[in-house]
């Protein structure tokens, strides 16, 4: 039996290797601020900025982690959502938001100084 952090690792690491060439520098640089986005402004404010400003590679990194922690509807989730499944989804958004950070850098080779590029 494999633990929520090593079956998110497994899909993540499959996403993000597939992510385009032309994708790979937002997509990477929104991996890399998204956990804190979600930290200081939370998640339902942080899921409608990567939306909103993210493009394409936005919306991909979305869909991805929405498919990652099993909420089809993640967005609608995270505005109407009651304060505990609120915060348990939270908490299951960070904690794939580690993995795709960690394969930002080591798959994509994206390093933390490019988060500058978000939302440009």
């Amino acid at each position: 039996m494999r633990t929520r952090s090593q079956e998110y690792a497994a899909k993540i690491f499959e996403q993000v290797k597939n992510v385009s060439e032309e994708e790979r520098q937002k997509y990477g640089s929104l991996a890399h601020r998204l956990p804190v986005l979600v930290r200081t402004a939370g998640l339902a404010q942080a899921l409608a900025f990567v939306e909103a400003r993210g493009g394409a590679a936005g919306k991909k990194l979305l869909a991805h982690l929405a498919e990652v922690i099993r909420e089809d509807e993640l967005l609608r989730q995270s505005r109407e959502a009651q304060l505990e499944e609120y915060m348990y989804l939270t908490r299951k958004v960070l904690t794939a938001l580690t993995w795709y950070k960690r394969f930002a850098q080591s798959v994509l080779g994206v390093e933390a100084t490019a988060d500058k590029e978000v939302g440009e």
